[in-house]
């Protein structure tokens, strides 16, 4: 009864008000009429107010315009963005975007599939301030691809980036840190694969639920100073998380490209069944636990 009340008197009260200004639109654009008629016949004589007033009515046009054609061109680009599945872009620094980032893969990761490429996953998942360090502990299927650290492409990487604390040895550290975390989490129970590629790394791409975190890996410059570009899945045609899904899993499925075994530390080839066609043991160092600044973010 209160809310019929409440929603009947809400609709008097807005006809009452509409009434209102119906009749008294009349007297107020007469006393405008009257005052802009006064102030016209000051001062329609004053050539140097009147320039002034010209002047100024065409900068206020230009600027009205030019503001007028800058938001049809946001709207032009907003409409482009959200056709491709694009929902955020987040710079590489800031420490309210870092927060963000990390919340929002902490929350989406919860429970779900999760598919990984990266370099060398240190920073990612293995370093306390990892962005995807809880994504993966709480995930409920991991697929995650790093670089090999034998191979040429672990190599290359390094020799890319003009830092001297960037070196081969370095990246391999940090992937065996990796690789012993996963371990770690094999231990537990938790339900993870791991796929070591050998050739350079072109896309830092997290897959999390229906969400695709992607930076790229420029040459000479550390994937931490990337931007980062969130896709969602829109289920429709146009959005880019679904190529960014199929790119993951034709790299997942490719033959070369080797998946470790967490158990056994060999690296175990398939075809392109999934059926196994050998195995190789996968060549021990020794890990050093100050891996420096690392290389993949």
């Amino acid at each position: 009864m209160f809310k019929s009340l409440a929603r009947i008197s809400y609709h008097v009260i807005v006809v009452l008000l509409s009434t209102a200004l119906a009749l008294s639109l009349p007297f107020v654009l007469s006393t405008l009429a009257g005052s802009l008629l006064r102030a016209w016949a000051f001062i329609e004589n004053e050539k140097l107010f009147l320039i002034a007033l010209e002047m100024v009515t065409a900068v206020l046009l230009i600027l009205f315009f030019n503001d007028m054609r800058r938001r049809w061109e946001d709207r032009r680009i907003a409409k482009m963005a959200k056709s491709a599945g694009l929902v955020l872009v987040t710079p590489s620094r800031g420490v309210f975007a870092q927060r963000r980032r990390k919340k929002m893969k902490k929350e989406l990761g919860y429970a779900r599939e999760l598919m990984i490429i990266g370099s060398t996953g240190y920073r990612s998942f293995v370093e306390p301030e990892g962005d995807l360090l809880e994504a993966v502990g709480n995930c409920r299927d991991a697929k995650i691809m790093l670089l090999n650290p034998f191979e040429e492409g672990a190599i290359s990487r390094a020799g890319s980036i003009p830092d001297p604390e960037i070196t081969p040895e370095v990246i391999r550290e940090q992937i065996m840190q990796s690789i012993n975390f996963l371990k770690g989490l094999r231990a537990a129970q938790k339900q993870v694969r791991l796929k070591l590629y050998p050739d350079q790394p072109l896309l830092k791409l997290a897959i999390v639920g229906d969400y695709a975190f992607l930076r790229h890996y420029h040459t000479g410059q550390n994937v931490r100073h990337m931007p980062e570009y969130v896709f969602r899945n829109e289920q429709k045609h146009g959005g880019l998380y679904v190529p960014l899904n199929r790119y993951f899993l034709s790299r997942w499925q490719d033959p070369g490209i080797p998946e470790y075994d967490l158990d056994t530390d060999e690296l175990v080839y398939q075809d392109r069944t999934g059926s196994e066609v050998r195995r190789e043991q996968f060549g021990n160092i020794p890990i050093s636990y100050g891996a420096g600044q690392g290389t993949e973010q």
